[in-house]
């Protein structure tokens, strides 16, 4: 689960940075604002990516998504990509823990064989 999710929050770090430009052009928002923000998130993806393992990572993740798509707002596409980023983290958790609990089965049987 946890090469998924990451895989998922280091293509989110990107798409911020890109939407951070984008927001740029916004005449009625400054650019210390858009890169505060901007930076604050992408620092927040990367720094998940780590937390991944401990208790509450999973949960900040999804805090993550909610905060991409209410990007929208300033950014509309960003509705569209948050949607889709959504979409994939779901699935990098959903299957990733199924992926998880395949392994420790196999290295349980693998265990029992010895």
């Amino acid at each position: 689960m946890r090469t998924l999710c990451a895989s998922t929050l280091i293509g989110e770090f990107f798409v911020i940075g890109f939407a951070g430009l984008v927001a740029m052009k916004d005449p009625d928002l400054s650019m210390g604002t858009v890169w505060t923000v901007c930076g604050v998130a992408m620092a927040l993806s990367v720094l998940l990516c780590g937390m991944l393992g401990r208790p509450g990572g999973i949960q900040l993740g999804w805090a993550l998504q909610i905060g991409l798509v209410l990007s929208g707002f300033v950014v509309p596409v960003m509705f569209f990509l948050g949607a889709c980023f959504a979409g994939l983290w779901w699935a990098s958790v959903h299957f990733g823990g199924k992926i998880d609990a395949t392994k420790a089965r196999w290295a349980a049987e693998a265990e029992a064989q010895v």
